[in-house]
């Protein structure tokens, strides 16, 4: 039976200490408040008061996610369906929600396609990811949430514990997120080199790339997805990665980090994912989409190199592996330049 229920405190002094961004001191830190709900699975995080993003983890998901997550401005980075869905919402890719974190292919066992559009007769080829507790939250300069789930096939057999903390830091026009995952096997685990992995978000229509022709897109099992063209509704969007690859050609590539950006109403929004230094497969690969999936990928090389490279990244029982993650969302008359973005990836990597 799936379960979720509050756990203990722990102290998480040194993290708090390590990870605040130094170069945004000059501005004002604004205050972070982190608000459990356990009767409804998910913890609210506000920014003096203001909605930043919510951590939910009901039954009716097959993973814990962010949703939905909010820019300084107030409006929303993350597509609303299949949770809320808004006009000229897209609704292909139902597993895409909010941000999230898993993989194709876990010893055969595909974590990132599960949703409930999958007929029961082919589910026994999907995992959940199962949220068992809120280890700790913590409120002020930068909110905290930390959480243990666990990695299952449909069976209820447990592959990997998870571990992962969640640190949120704010600023009048600057919104971070710092993920810290840990995984522990329960068994001898193989990440089989897939395309559909790790770190994933799926953002506001505004911010997709704009196409006049629909595009089929197939997962390893055969299913096809068919994604309308979008060009004719306010659809803005752009990528830009540390490398200089702009657009489409962000996709396939490898990085320090990348910026989607784009116009919503008055304002241009951006979003930089920074990879990590200490995490398998660094500078990641980029799985990003025009259709709006921006994702970190560093385990699907093969699909990305042309067959010029490959990781099968291999845990033995009781061995743990760790990826981190920064998230950096901005709104304003322009988008995050390259400078503070170099700055705030080189403030990250020297997290230890």
């Amino acid at each position: 039976m799936r379960q979720n229920f509050e756990g203990n405190r722990f102290v998480i002094a040194l993290i708090i200490i390590c990870c605040t961004p130094i170069a945004l001191n000059a501005q004002r830190q604004l205050n972070v408040e982190v608000i459990p709900s356990p009767k409804k699975h998910q913890v609210m995080v506000t920014v003096e008061r203001k909605p930043f993003t919510v951590f939910i983890y009901p039954d009716s998901l097959e993973k814990p996610v962010l949703y939905p997550i909010y820019a300084p401005d107030g409006q929303e980075i993350t597509r609303g369906f299949p949770i809320q869905p808004r006009p000229n919402d897209p609704t292909d890719h139902p597993h895409h929600i909010g941000l999230w974190f898993n993989y194709e292919n876990v010893n055969g066992i595909d974590f990132w396609n599960n949703s409930y559009a999958i007929p029961q007769g082919k589910k026994s080829s999907y995992g959940w990811i199962v949220t068992d507790s809120i280890l700790q939250i913590k409120n002020g300069k930068q909110g905290f949430i930390v959480y243990a789930a666990h990695w299952e096939d449909q069976k209820e057999n447990i592959l990997l514990k998870e571990k992962t903390t969640f640190i949120f830091t704010a600023y009048n026009d600057k919104r971070i997120i710092d993920r810290i995952t840990t995984l522990t096997a329960v068994a001898d685990i193989s990440f089989t080199d897939a395309k559909d992995g790790l770190l994933g978000l799926r953002v506001t229509h505004e911010l997709e790339l704009p196409s006049a022709q629909p595009r089929q897109f197939k997962d390893d099992k055969g299913n096809v997805t068919t994604v309308p063209g979008n060009s004719t509704s306010g659809v803005t969007g752009n990528y830009l990665t540390s490398e200089g690859r702009e657009g489409d050609s962000a996709w396939g590539t490898r990085a320090k980090w990348c910026l989607m950006y784009g116009k919503k109403n008055n304002d241009t929004l951006s979003i930089a994912i920074i990879d990590h230094p200490l995490n398998p497969g660094y500078p990641t690969y980029w799985h990003a989409r025009g259709y709006g999936l921006f994702a970190a990928n560093p385990l699907g090389q093969k699909i990305f190199s042309n067959g010029k490279e490959e990781l099968n990244l291999k845990l033995k029982k009781g061995s743990s592996v760790e990826f981190r993650y920064r998230i950096v969302v901005s709104s304003g008359k322009k988008r995050l330049d390259e400078k503070t973005i170099d700055q705030l990836a080189g403030e990250f990597g020297k997290i230890e």
